[in-house]
């Protein structure tokens, strides 16, 4: 079932692209082609608008029928749950790696071990 709407989906979605491609412009994007300063209101519903609508309220109504199914089929499972389970890491590996640091998280500075901060020409 889901494939058939899925078919149809797409079918509905190509023709609303074609439709939308084979309309009139009015001269201009962005609502650029109306007659005057005052604007002439909306024109005449034409046979391709009609067909413009009845296509997009069907793609709207298959989006929504494939999101139905989409949550029917994953009802009580997560992407979570489908992870692999991995083995649970050994004592060696689950041990932080001692980095000779001492007992602070970073590095000691320059100059603290008694050396020189800059190299000097003796």
């Amino acid at each position: 079932m889901q494939n058939v709407i899925l078919l149809v989906h797409l079918l509905l979605t190509l023709s609303l692209i074609v439709v939308v491609l084979l309309q009139r412009s009015e001269g201009g994007g962005l609502g650029m082609g109306s007659g005057g300063p005052a604007g002439t209101g909306r024109a005449a519903a034409t046979g391709l608008g009609k067909v413009t609508w009845v296509l997009g309220i069907s793609l709207f109504v298959t989006s929504i029928a494939l999101t139905i199914i989409a949550a029917q089929n994953s009802a009580g499972t997560s992407v979570l749950d489908r992870v692999i389970d991995l083995p649970p890491p050994s004592a060696e590996e689950s041990a932080p790696a001692d980095p000779g640091f001492g007992d602070g998280l970073l590095p000691p500075a320059p100059g603290d071990d008694g050396s020189p901060l800059l190299p000097t020409l003796d």
